[in-house]
């Protein structure tokens, strides 16, 4: 085993793409392949699997991806410390669902570090991915949210997983559409309001349970569903199919503005927090984005 090898876990991972990683190693995909069959013949574990979707960490992989990242980050620092220019390289990856506020959060910090060397990562991902990617130490930070409904299930996780979480704002939930959508000139949104629209939500992979989903807890009167991986996908088709999705309510009007917000006629709170590892003391960097997240949520 080797810390190139362990390198070349880690960009696997972080693209879940095996052509990808090799591309952004300048290695061919065939010697990215093989090294990592050789590791895992070596070590007697199986750390990727091939899905319709791409490619995942097995449950073994998970785990030997947090102490190849201990590893690496440890053999990083040392090479900064003893290394003649001590100019270290500053690293941290953000693990979010899919929020507007997180990302001008991120370009905020990003503008404001002032160093020249950097390696930052901004990632929107399905909610177990994001406990996956904080357990395992690939992300500095996730941000999810919890509610009545989530909480016991995501509660229980965390506190399998290690993790602690920090609630940082409470909202009644909103309703996400078109401005030209007749449902965006009201004041408030009923669930019987929307039967006729279709529901525009983010996919969970195969942890598809309810608990997981993105979009708040309601009894939906309608029948028409439809399933995405990203936000902008998304945006797009509450845009071209005057769909509907169910938000916090915050949004970031600047880069979403065709996008009105409306509340929602529900009792339920979504609280938004940040998730860590338990073993990892929060930082200036970490702090400082946290900050900004507030800020942003005000």
């Amino acid at each position: 085993m080797t810390l190139v090898q362990l390198r070349y876990v880690l960009a696997v991972a972080g693209f879940q793409s095996f052509s990808e990683a090799a591309a952004s190693l300048c290695i061919t995909q065939p010697a990215l392949s093989n090294s990592i069959k050789d590791l895992e013949k070596e070590l007697n574990i199986s750390i990727f699997r091939r899905t319709s979707h791409g490619i995942e960490l097995t449950s073994q992989g998970s785990e030997f991806l947090g102490y190849a990242q201990k590893v690496v980050m440890q053999a990083d620092l040392l090479k900064d410390h003893y290394s003649g220019d001590r100019k270290s390289t500053v690293r941290f990856v953000v693990s979010s669902q899919h929020y507007s506020f997180a990302v001008s959060s991120f370009i905020r910090l990003v503008k404001i570090y002032g160093m020249d060397n950097y390696n930052f990562c901004l990632r929107e991902t399905r909610t177990m991915d994001i406990i996956a990617d904080v357990h395992s130490l690939a992300a500095d930070i996730g941000i999810i949210y919890l509610s009545d409904f989530n909480r016991r299930y995501l509660t229980r996780i965390f506190r399998e997983q290690d993790i602690v979480f920090t609630p940082l704002a409470s909202f009644s939930p909103h309703v996400f559409l078109s401005r030209s959508n007749p449902l965006a000139a009201k004041n408030v949104i009923t669930m019987a309001d929307l039967a006729a629209y279709p529901f525009i939500c983010f996919e969970q992979g195969n942890f598809g349970n309810e608990f997981l989903a993105e979009e708040l807890a309601v009894d939906r009167a309608g029948n028409k569903v439809i399933r995405v991986s990203d936000r902008a996908t998304l945006f797009n088709l509450l845009l071209g199919l005057n769909g509907y999705t169910i938000a916090s309510g915050v949004i970031e009007k600047e880069l979403n503005p065709e996008i009105a917000s409306v509340p929602l006629d529900a009792v339920e709170k979504m609280e938004i927090g940040v998730i860590r590892h338990n073993s990892v003391e929060p930082g200036g960097i970490f702090n400082q984005y946290v900050n900004f997240l507030k800020e942003a949520l005000i």
